[in-house]
């Protein structure tokens, strides 16, 4: 299956990655990450759940201190990341420049403090831009 995801994540305590010449300061609380997986969508957020992987994107990194709680997967021929990130940049703060590299957008990462407003955006790509079965 191809597509985008949301991946939910929980920080515990504060982080500090370093990546490259990057540094972000993180304090504890609940992450949304949009990505996609245009080979395999299944895949690519199954790595984000497990511990044993080698450490290639940004999200690699966090998962390293946070716990993941959930991911949401939209099935889409398009890739549909650069509209969802763009949709949750107008909603919600972003971590600027994490993982965000080759699209429009500030971020892929953000701080979701409003779970009601957070359900809504989820709703409204599931409806509208997923694949309809």
């Amino acid at each position: 299956m191809k597509g985008s995801y949301i991946f939910v994540l929980t920080l515990d305590s504060f982080v500090e990655l370093q990546l490259s010449r990057t540094r972000w300061e993180l304090n504890p609380g609940t992450y949304a990450y949009i990505g996609s997986g245009m080979g395999n969508l299944e895949k690519r957020v199954e790595r984000h759940f497990s511990s044993d992987k080698r450490l290639r994107w940004h999200i690699d990194y966090l998962t390293c201190y946070g716990k993941p709680l959930f991911a949401i997967l939209i099935p889409s021929k398009e890739r549909i990341e650069e509209k969802i990130s763009l949709t949750f940049q107008s909603h919600f703060s972003c971590v600027e420049g994490f993982g965000a590299s080759g699209l429009k957008v500030m971020s892929n990462l953000y701080i979701i403090d409003d779970f009601q407003k957070f359900s809504e955006v989820v709703i409204y790509f599931l409806t509208q831009e997923g694949e309809k079965p």
